[in-house]
């Protein structure tokens, strides 16, 4: 028996990466997951490796930006696990460029992945929530669920070419502590991950220096110059980046009953590095 056993929560973004990491870690702690990824395949792969390791979980494919997938998301959980106890708004990618040449495209693009999307997502679990809190406080329960939403150190101190990564990422903190102040009342925990250099496919030293990604029909560079990543490494105190492992454990310890009276907090997690 787990930490979490007989919780049910959602992970956007959990077909690859970071995400991937914490669906497993959730599960490996006994949560049941729906995972989430823009594809299938991603989505379908976290899920069985779940399932085999004798977890529970189902998949929910789709774009986190489209207008019908937060209820769907969370209906989902409802519908087939019987509750909602963690949210996780993990999905997100980068689209940079300096600010005069950044097109109005790219800045709502990760305004709206970053943060239009896990504003919208938990405002279709507020009624589960709500009901679900009410139910548990009639009966003399006392029952916390939790929010981690994800963040960047980016948006704590700013870079240098993400002006619309960093504006949505700084936004997300005041969400996270705002949220914090209106669920307390629910019971539910309300914190935030911010994230230094973790080693995923957005992130990694691309071979031949031109990677791309293809995301809802874009052509997004990806990856960072390898010259550039070992200046990045060196100037991490613990001398590295972290591994979506070791990132899963930072959104984890926010999940479990221990953290169970902090809230409105927000976790750097990037290895003693600061912008």
């Amino acid at each position: 028996m787990g930490k979490l056993a007989g919780k049910v929560a959602i992970v956007t973004g959990s077909g690859r990466g970071i995400g991937r990491a914490v669906a497993l870690k959730l599960a490996q702690e006994g949560a049941s997951v729906v995972v989430n990824d823009l594809d299938a395949a991603p989505a379908e792969q976290t899920l069985a490796d779940i399932v085999q390791a004798g977890g529970h979980a189902v998949a929910c494919i789709g774009s986190v930006t489209a207008p019908d997938f937060a209820e769907r998301f969370v209906q989902t959980a409802v519908s087939e696990f019987g509750g909602l106890d963690i949210i996780v708004n993990n999905a997100g990618y980068t689209w940079d460029n300096v600010l005069q040449k950044m097109t109005d495209e790219q800045w709502y693009a990760m305004l709206d992945v970053h943060l239009t999307a896990p504003f919208r997502l938990l405002r279709a679990a507020a009624e589960f929530i709500r009901a679900a809190a009410r139910k548990e406080a009639e009966a003399g329960q006392e029952n916390f669920r939790k929010v981690v939403n994800i963040s960047s150190i980016a948006g704590v101190g700013g870079n240098a070419g993400q002006v619309n990564y960093a504006a949505a990422k700084a936004g997300i903190i005041g969400l996270t502590r705002t949220l914090a102040k209106e669920w307390g009342r629910y019971r539910v925990n309300v914190n935030c991950v911010a994230f230094g250099l973790i080693s995923t496919r957005l992130t990694s030293a691309p071979a031949n220096g031109s990677a791309t990604l293809e995301i809802e029909g874009r052509t997004i560079k990806a990856g960072v110059n390898p010259e550039l990543l070992g200046q990045m490494e060196a100037m991490i105190p613990l001398g590295r980046g972290g591994t979506p492992e070791e990132a899963a454990g930072a959104v984890a310890m926010l999940c479990y009953p221990e953290a169970n009276y902090v809230s409105g907090e927000l976790l750097v997690c990037g290895g003693g590095f600061r912008l």
